[in-house]
């Protein structure tokens, strides 16, 4: 990892730190980016929606890299994803969580 790569993650963590009042990790973080993106607010979701909410975070900030593309919402307003580009194979522990980390702060336009 490069230092530019850490003081951007930072630099997300203060943004988060400063909205939220704690420190969150990349689940949470993409949680509360697929909550901002179904649009349905505060309310009690069961654990499966919990899942699905991160699906669309995950969705999201890949969006933007253009391994995902919105094809629209389902009746509820649930917004479903198409995959148009190839993840990288060597996706796996560390290497995952830096991928998602770099497409979380290409989210914050960092």
């Amino acid at each position: 990892m490069n230092n530019e790569f850490i003081t951007n993650w930072e630099t997300v963590e203060e943004i988060v730190l400063q909205r939220f009042g704690e420190k969150l990790d990349e689940q949470t973080i993409l949680f509360i980016i697929g909550l901002q993106e179904l649009g349905k607010g505060k309310k009690e979701y069961e654990k499966e929606e919990k899942l699905d909410i991160i699906h669309i975070g995950i969705c999201t900030v890949l969006g933007k890299l253009g391994y995902y593309q919105l094809i629209g919402k389902d009746d509820e307003g649930w917004p479903h994803y198409k995959n148009i580009k190839k993840l990288p194979i060597e996706l796996q522990g560390n290497s995952q969580e830096i991928f998602l980390k770099k497409a979380i702060i290409n989210y914050f336009n960092l």
